[in-house]
């Protein structure tokens, strides 16, 4: 009899020890998912001329754009090249604003994650809000 409950006892910690390791185990992931995917690395305003805004994407349909900023970037060695801003837009009125304005001078607003997100944008890089055109 004393047999049958210490066998009982150690099943009953083994559950209790698994459980709370299932636990941890989940919400570790669920820190790394949302760190990797959600959390703000960087915030920042880019300035220069749009070069395009299209809506593209396969399954799902996304918002891109590319801002061509002044200067010089460091391309091969021997070249020069443009610095180009290329990043992912929030929502469709910010959109449809450079869409229709493609080629003015403009002061983005942006968020930097982690990671890219497939209906969020092809970048790391997601413009919120338009701080200035001209």
């Amino acid at each position: 009899m004393e047999e049958i409950n210490t066998i009982e006892k150690k099943g009953s910690k083994i559950k209790s020890f698994l459980g709370w390791l299932l636990v941890v185990l989940l919400l570790s992931i669920a820190g790394i998912v949302y760190f990797k995917y959600y959390f703000v690395f960087g915030e920042g305003v880019k300035s220069g001329y749009l070069n395009y805004a299209v809506k593209k994407g396969n399954l799902f349909k996304t918002y891109e754009g590319k801002l061509i900023q002044e200067g010089f970037g460091s391309g091969r060695t021997g070249t020069i090249t443009s610095n180009e801003f290329i990043f992912s837009i929030e929502n469709d009125s910010i959109f449809h604003l450079l869409e229709s304005n493609s080629g003015k001078f403009f002061d983005l607003h942006y968020k930097e994650y982690h990671g890219v997100l497939p209906w969020r944008g092809n970048t790391k890089y997601v413009v919120d809000r338009i701080v200035q055109m001209k």
